[in-house]
């Protein structure tokens, strides 16, 4: 199975995997899981940083693409067919990176994996971190 995994859920499988239900622990974890990971988290990553939204030991263009090994992802590139995209969609959610994640998961057609529940008004699979 493919999934793509919302930023929130790729730093709490690093960090903090007992917040994610046992089920998404077994599915991530699993060698038979391939994770997508946007370059949009690692964009909205670099932005909370330099606010200092978010705390990580170094720079993150010095730990994130290791980080990315580790966790055995596979990254997608935010393409033009995504961008546009996101002119389509409803407004249930305001967040630019968890639209553009919306499109991208359209545009996959790929389960994507989140604790936010507001993404299930939008047509696309939800798996429920």
């Amino acid at each position: 199975m493919t999934v793509l995994v919302d930023t929130q859920i790729w730093l709490w499988m690093l960090a903090h995997p007992e917040r994610l239900r046992a089920g998404s622990r077994s599915l991530l974890g699993s060698r038979d899981t391939a994770i997508l990971f946007s370059a949009a988290s690692t964009w909205e990553i670099a932005i909370k940083w330099a606010l200092g939204k978010l705390e990580l030991p170094v720079d993150p263009e010095d730990v994130i693409g290791e980080m990315m090994s580790q966790a055995r992802v596979t990254p997608l590139p935010i393409l033009h067919s995504h961008t546009l995209r996101v002119a389509t969609l409803p407004r249930h959610h305001r967040d630019p990176f968890d639209r553009l994640l919306v499109a991208q998961t359209q545009l996959t057609g790929v389960p994507r994996v989140t604790a936010d529940p507001r993404l299930a008004r939008y047509d696309v699979d939800i798996l429920e971190a």
